[in-house]
Parts: structure tokens; C-alpha cells; sequence
């Protein structure tokens, strides 16, 4: 039998009075998502371990099955192995944010969520006026800041700091020092660049300036297929999961229309799901927009997207009869605008069923999976699978 894992980034949260004291999975359309819950078991799964941030890096490399006190080193090199990267062992690189700050508050982490094209022309200026450093353009605002010689330092995502000073929360660390040029000399260089001017223009929001952070080397994974003894893919338009599996040898499916954000081809990735699976034991498809919607404080655009993410799921039950899981990575609450290190939601369709009568952070906690480990979910997967 054959595994598959939906994984709705950022969409558990909390009850809102706005929604008569449900969560956007609660108040949210989600017949699929409640038949597997009906059908299966349901739990919860804690994903950050203690002493970590609540990040997707550490969250999806525990739910992947590899521990992050092990193996985590930081995003930075998750995200230079999906970008193709290969970083020396004396390098370290940083996930470099195009960011807007105003008045030297945070305004947004995503300088509007900047197109590709123009986040590399900005970072094409930028890397002439800082050569001790090497900028790698990725999707939008998610870029890449490599270090050689540099020592890593985790710092602090953009996002967990929007509408506060920056200034407490600068890069630390052995590289702070190139850290702070290289920001000094992204807010003198995009200040006047053609690319903010035609934003601004535009009417909207200009890249002030970059935010590097979650630096670190390279880490050293087993090979998935050695580890669980079975083939496997990856589906995520971001970097972050993509650089995990080249990382540790899942195949890397690429869907045209994927973006990591609210305007995601769903259908799409649904369908390469369901191809992927025809010919691989296990299928790992990450969906970034309910994340996206946590981040804007959005309680509309989060429901939106969850009942999106359940219509995907529809899609999967309605044409595969192996295992199915739907869970977050971590929770995303729209009244805070970050992650949180909450317990998530899980359920399993094809090991058994519970008592469950729909799929929501306070029905999981009736199932009769009880509380797992994040390490633990995929050898219970893939162990009912071989069973």
C-alpha cells in the first residue's frame, strides 16, 4: 500500500471571535478533511522540539522522519540545496528576505511580495557594491546570502517581527559585521533603483532593503530510500521543502502553476499527486498558502485557502485507496501573524478508525492516535503501509 501526506502549511490556529469562537478549520467547508476524519484517526503531533524555533524548516524535517536535533543547521542551506547551491564546507549561507521597512519598523516581510524578476535585478546591484558576500535570486522575496568562511547565526525570521523596531533584532553572531554592510548597502542601493521606482509608481510597496537570517552549513542526511526502505517525492513550490529533498533523495516534482503562495494551481498539484503516486510508495504534497493567509491576518483569504486545500484532498480520496494523512507543519494564527509551537492536527485514513467526527485542532484531541512525536508519524505511515 501506498502513503500520502497533504500538508496545509500554517493552517491549524486559534478560536477567533470573529468566527463565534471557532478556528478557520472549524468554521471553514471541509467535507473531505471531515470524511477522513470519519473514516480514519485522528491525533495531534507536536512538530517544533523543545529549545527550537517554530519554524516549517524543523517542523517538515521532523515530519519527514529525520530528527531536528540531529540534523538541523539551519534554513539557509535547506533552501541553497533546492536552488542548486552547493555550498563549500567552509561556507555558510542565510535565507535572505527582500523586506520593506518604514521609519525602521518592519512593514513587510515580502516587500510586497516582489516578483522573481525583480527581486534578481535588485540583488544584481546589490552583489556589485558587496563582493564579500554572494547572492543567489530565488522566488520573490526568498533569496539566498552566501558566507565563505562565515559561522552561521540563527537570528530572527522577518515575519515574526512585522509592525515592531528592527533595530532589536539585527543579525548577531560571528558575521554580523558583513551582515550589517551588506543590509547598510541594500538600503543606499534600492533606495533610487528603477525596480522600486516602477513599484512605487505602481502604488506598490518598495524592497527598502534585505533581511538575511537561519544561516548555516550544510547538513549531512541518509538517503531517504536507505532510511525507510521505499521510494518517495517532494511537491512544494517552496524552497524550503525542495532543498530538503534533494537533501535526502526524495524526487522532486515540479508543477507548473505552483507558486508558494494564495494564487496556487491546487488542481494541479492534486494531479501531479496522483501521477507521482502511480509510480512512487510515497508522496509528500505541501500546499504554502494557508501559511501565507496566517502571515497577513487574514481570516477570509486563511479559510479560503483551507477550503482549497480540502477540495485537493477531495481530489486524492476520490482516486487513491492507500494511506492519506492531512496535517499542518505548525499553526499560523491570523491574530499574531507567526508560527506557534502548538500541537497540530492530524488525520490518517487507511490504519483504523476512532471516534472522530470531523477534522479541527479540538476534535484531534479525542483520536485515538493520541499525541505523536512528528519522527514518529511517517514510520507509523509507512509501517501500516508494509502491514
Amino acid at each position: 500500500m501506498k502513503v500520502f501526506v497533504l500538508l496545509g502549511d500554517g493552517m491549524a490556529d486559534e478560536p477567533l471571535v470573529e468566527l463565534g469562537g471557532r478556528t478557520p478549520l472549524e468554521y471553514a467547508s471541509t467535507p473531505n478533511m471531515d470524511r477522513l476524519a470519519r473514516e480514519g484517526r485522528c491525533g495531534l503531533v507536536s512538530t517544533v522540539p523543545d529549545g527550537f524555533e517554530p519554524g516549517s524548516d524543523v517542523a517538515n524535517m521532523g515530519l519527514l522522519g529525520f530528527d531536528p536535533r540531529r540534523f538541523y543547521t539551519g534554513r539557509g542551506p535547506l533552501e541553497a540545496a533546492s536552488m542548486g547551491v552547493d555550498l563549500e564546507r567552509d561556507e555558510v549561507a542565510y535565507r535572505c528576505n527582500l523586506v520593506t521597512t518604514e521609519d525602521g519598523v518592519m512593514k513587510d516581510f515580502s516587500a510586497g511580495h516582489i516578483s522573481s524578476g525583480e527581486g534578481a535585478a535588485l540583488l544584481a546591484s546589490l552583489q556589485e557594491a558587496c563582493p564579500r558576500a554572494r547572492f543567489h535570486p530565488g522566488i520573490s522575496y526568498r533569496n539566498l546570502l552566501v558566507v565563505e568562511g562565515g559561522e552561521g547565526d540563527p537570528g530572527t525570521p522577518p515575519h515574526d517581527i512585522v509592525g515592531e523596531p528592527v533595530a532589536p533584532y539585527l543579525p548577531g553572531g560571528a558575521d554580523r559585521e558583513l551582515l550589517l554592510e551588506c543590509m547598510a548597502a541594500a538600503e543606499e542601493i534600492f533606495r533610487d533603483h528603477p525596480v522600486n521606482r516602477a513599484r512605487r509608481t505602481a502604488g506598490r510597496p518598495a524592497a527598502t532593503g534585505i533581511w538575511p537570517w537561519s544561516g548555516g552549513r550544510t547538513p549531512a542526511f541518509p538517503r531517504f530510500c536507505e532510511q525507510f526502505g521505499c521510494s518517495g517525492g517532494m511537491i512544494s513550490a517552496v524552497d524550503l521543502l525542495n532543498g530538503l529533498a534533494r537533501l535526502v533523495g526524495l524526487e522532486q516534482i515540479r508543477v507548473p502553476g505552483a507558486t508558494g503562495y494564495l494564487d496556487t494551481d491546487y488542481d494541479a498539484k492534486a494531479r501531479y499527486a496522483l501521477e507521482a503516486l502511480e509510480r512512487l510508495d510515497f508522496v509528500y504534497c505541501h500546499v504554502e498558502a494557508p501559511d501565507e493567509a496566517g502571515h497577513l491576518g487574514s481570516i477570509e483569504e486563511k479559510v479560503r485557502a483551507i477550503e482549497r486545500v480540502d477540495g485537493m484532498l477531495g481530489m486524492i480520496m476520490n482516486r487513491f485507496d492507500g494511506i492519506i494523512a492531512v496535517l499542518p507543519d505548525h499553526a499560523t494564527p491570523v491574530r499574531i501573524r507567526t508560527h506557534t509551537a502548538a500541537p497540530v492536527p492530524v488525520a490518517v485514513r487507511g490504519l483504523g478508525t476512532d471516534t472522530t467526527t470531523c477534522y479541527s485542532e479540538r476534535e484531534a484531541e479525542k483520536g485515538d492516535l493520541g499525541r505523536l512525536e512528528a519522527t514518529k508519524l511517517l514510520p507509523l505511515l509507512l509501517g501500516g503501509a508494509s502491514g
